[in-house]
């Protein structure tokens, strides 16, 4: 779960369940001290559907906010280097993916926590103190992994001020420029791992075009031999490793 959508559940959850274990009559939602509604209620099945609402951008959140972009990117283009069209599946790739977000997000996630949310389910903070505190570890971890000229590309399209401090950076441009980054770093990383099996083709193709085996297709003999090589050098635990210490840097 991203960290946006943890904090929206974190936010309003509490104030559901309170209400709900007390007997209260009224389940308005309550921003800023002002209940919706002119002055009715919200009633608790309108939570739920904003709750379901907030749901329903989880996928959005994770692919945008979260490094699952470029681990995705790279595990599927290091497939189709070596050749094998559907192996591993598509369903290992972004379960793997998945997992090593969770592991590389991990302590994204408990400063956010620390910061905003327990403060707030603790009873030491407002509302939108904790959403700004809970949100800004995202944000500086958007920033840190973004490019220079990626943020500046975004800021001239919004027509944003240029900031003097990273923290100064709007959401709306860091999300995307984290995004044009990563597929960046993604395609960088893919082309490196695609280099030596695009030469061993090569070399097997003219191999068999110097021997007259023309009707012999070079995936034949080219597909072992990328395997025994990415085999030996212990590909998948290179690869994965490698990743992961780019954001670690």
């Amino acid at each position: 779960m991203s960290v946006p959508l943890f904090v929206a559940f974190a936010l309003i959850t509490p104030k559901i369940a309170l209400a709900q274990q007390a007997g209260l009559p009224d389940l308005s939602i309550n921003i800023g001290g002002n209940e919706l509604a002119g002055g009715g209620t919200v009633a608790s099945s309108l939570k739920i559907v904003l709750l379901l609402t907030v749901l329903s951008f989880a996928p959005a959140m994770i692919l945008c906010m979260t490094c699952f972009t470029r681990i995705a990117v790279v595990l599927g283009m290091t497939r189709t280097a070596i050749g094998t069209a559907a192996l591993p599946p598509n369903t290992i790739i972004t379960g793997l993916a998945l997992f090593l977000t969770i592991s590389i997000m991990s302590p994204v996630f408990e400063k956010s926590y620390d910061q905003g949310i327990r403060p707030y389910l603790d009873g030491q903070m407002a509302q939108e103190q904790a959403l700004d505190k809970a949100m800004a570890p995202l944000k500086d971890f958007l920033v840190k992994h973004s490019r220079e000229k990626d943020l500046a590309l975004f800021l001239q399209i919004t027509r944003s001020e240029m900031p003097k401090d990273p923290a100064d950076v709007p959401f709306f441009v860091a999300v995307p420029g984290f995004v044009l980054s990563e597929l960046n770093a993604a395609f960088q990383i893919g082309f490196l791992i695609a280099l030596p099996f695009l030469v061993l083709d090569m070399v097997v193709s003219s191999v068999l075009t110097s021997m007259s085996m023309i009707t012999l297709p070079p995936v034949v003999i080219s597909l072992p031999l990328k395997l025994m090589l990415f085999v030996i050098v212990d590909g998948w635990h290179l690869i994965i490793s490698s990743l992961v210490k780019t954001y670690h840097v």
